[in-house]
Order: C-alpha cells, then sequence, then structure tokens
C-alpha cells in the first residue's frame, strides 16, 4: 500500500462531529483532493444561507468542495469519478451512498460511525445511547456496504458514558475518539494490515433520526427514564412537557431519592429544584426554559414565577 500522502482521499462529511476526523485527515497528511458536504442551508432568523462546518474548514484549507443535492445523480457520480480517489472517507455525510459510488474509490470507502457496531446502526447513536441507559459507547471505523451501517467493521474504541453526561457533551468527546480510530485505521491501511470483522446483525438495533415530538415527556415512566431522555435530547430536539398552556423545556433533571404523587405533579419547588413525581420514583428538575426566554436554573425560573405544589405538568 502507498504511503498516507500519496493516497488520493475524498472526505464527506457535514456537521461539527466530522471535523475531528477531517483534522485528523489533514494531519496525518493524506492526499484530499476533495471535499463533500451538504448543501448550504438557511440559518438564524434572517434565513441567510449557511455553510457547512465541513465546507468552512476545507476552504480554509484550499481543498476543493463538492455540494450536489443528490449524490446518486450521475452527473454527480461521474464528478467523482473524475478525482480518481484512492479511498473514500465518510463521516455524518447525510447522504446514503450508492452502489455506483462505493464501487470507485480503488480501496475503500471507509465510514466513522459513532456507536459500538453492530448496536445502534442509524442516524442517531449517540443520543440512542444515552436514552436506553448505557453506561458505554464508543466509535467503530467499518468498511462500507450498500446496507446501513452494516460494512466489516475495523476498529472500536470505546469509553464510559457519565451519569450526568448529555448527548452535546458525549457528542464532543465521540467526535474526538473517531478521529483517533480514523488515524488508526488509515495507518493499518498504509502498513497493510487492516482487519475486518463482520457484524452480527442479531446484535443490531436501529437510532432512527430525531425529531421535535420525541422530547414530549411522558410522566407515566420512570424517574430513570425521564432522565435519561433529558440527557439523550440535549441540546436538541430537547425534552419538554406543558405548563398550563405553555412549552415547559426540561434541561437539567437529577434522580431523587425520595418522593411520589401522581405522575406529573410538582411536589415542591425550590432553591434547590423542582421536584415532579414520575411513574416510578420523582425528578428533580434543575434547568427549564420557557419560549422564547433562555434556559434558567430552578433557582432562578422560581424568582420570577411561582411553581405551586399540586400543579400538574403535561
Amino acid at each position: 500500500m502507498p504511503a498516507a500522502d500519496s493516497l488520493r482521499t475524498v472526505f464527506m462529511g457535514t456537521p461539527e462531529f466530522a471535523l475531528g476526523s477531517l483534522e485528523g485527515l489533514l494531519a496525518v497528511g493524506v492526499n484530499l483532493v476533495g471535499v463533500y458536504t451538504q448543501p448550504d442551508r438557511p440559518k438564524g432568523r434572517g434565513k441567510k444561507l449557511a455553510a457547512s462546518p465541513v465546507k468552512q474548514l476545507a476552504l480554509e484549507h484550499q481543498i476543493p468542495v463538492f455540494q450536489p443535492q443528490k449524490l446518486r445523480d450521475p452527473q454527480a457520480v461521474a464528478q467523482l469519478e473524475e478525482l480518481q480517489p484512492d479511498l473514500i472517507i465518510v463521516v455524518a455525510y447525510g447522504q446514503i451512498l450508492p452502489k455506483a459510488v462505493l464501487d470507485i474509490p480503488r480501496y475503500h470507502c471507509i465510514n466513522v460511525h459513532a456507536s459500538l457496531l453492530p448496536k445502534y446502526r442509524g442516524a442517531a447513536p449517540i443520543n440512542k445511547a444515552i436514552i436506553d441507559g448505557e453506561t458505554e459507547t464508543g466509535v467503530t471505523t467499518m468498511l462500507m456496504d450498500a446496507g446501513l451501517d452494516t460494512g466489516d467493521m475495523l476498529i472500536k474504541r470505546s469509553l464510559e458514558i457519565g451519569a450526568k453526561e448529555t448527548a452535546g457533551q458525549l457528542h464532543d468527546r465521540l467526535a474526538q475518539l473517531g478521529r483517533e480510530a480514523l488515524e488508526e485505521t488509515l495507518r493499518q491501511i498504509c502498513a497493510d494490515r487492516l482487519v475486518a470483522e463482520k457484524q452480527d446483525d442479531k446484535l443490531s438495533c436501529y437510532a432512527p433520526m430525531l425529531k421535535k415530538e420525541n422530547g414530549l415527556i411522558d410522566w407515566q415512566k420512570s424517574a430513570v427514564e425521564i432522565h435519561n431522555q433529558v440527557r439523550g435530547l440535549d441540546p436538541w430536539p430537547a425534552a419538554y412537557t406543558h405548563l398550563d398552556e405553555e412549552v415547559l423545556k426540561i434541561s437539567e433533571t437529577t434522580v431523587a431519592a425520595d418522593g411520589c404523587g401522581e405522575p406529573g405533579t410538582i411536589l415542591s419547588a425550590d432553591k434547590t429544584g423542582v421536584l415532579v413525581a414520575c411513574g416510578e420514583g420523582a425528578l428533580l428538575i434543575n434547568g427549564l426554559q420557557l419560549p422564547g426566554k433562555k434556559r434558567l436554573s430552578a433557582m432562578n425560573f422560581l424568582s420570577g414565577r411561582t411553581l405551586f405544589p399540586g400543579t400538574q405538568l403535561g
């Protein structure tokens, strides 16, 4: 196999999660002949078109950027073929690669996925791991095939999930771990020591793309389940309930040592937090947010609004 700096490499990625891996490729010195990312999207109150984080980094390093609406279009496939890549590296690109693209590189199409495969295939593995109460997760590099995250596994790196860690916090740590796993994968490719392991489909489960409605809290669930939901949906789409006619976002919680009552009932509200009864146990809410307002600690929230015991949420 050739040295890293002679590998004609195309990188495909879009969000911040992919930045660490692209930075790793730049540090290793592969020959980046092109970066593919999603088309610019409207962003902010002015809805101005904004470039993806990956596009911004690529332009800073004067790497050609390509933004096809659909990678499966024959014109997009032909354009990619002209780059004659040895490798295609995919990290949270946002489009499924058709077989016509998978067949293009001289060596491999490699994906960096934010779970310990075969568990948690799909679009939201970071969130799903926390929501399910997992205490460990990680990243996997794999050889891509036509399935959804079903390719042969290459390198795995794991880490523990903190008891109060949010999806946003875990995202940042996994992005760095993904970079490390990708760099090790490249070293093995260049040393011709790559070992692939097939996935056991029976051990997999699906982590679908998140929607805002996934945030709605069912107070009939246990305090532990709701706590994990709050962590797993922070910062987006955010867990929420209803206070009278208003949407009340919940941004930080603690499983209470005691407390019981009708699920969704506020048991107490003071500077320590808002204690709410759940289907099993009680949850202490430490961070809240009303529509159009900033996130506030429970103490600051209650300084401007009184919540009476017995008030029903939901």
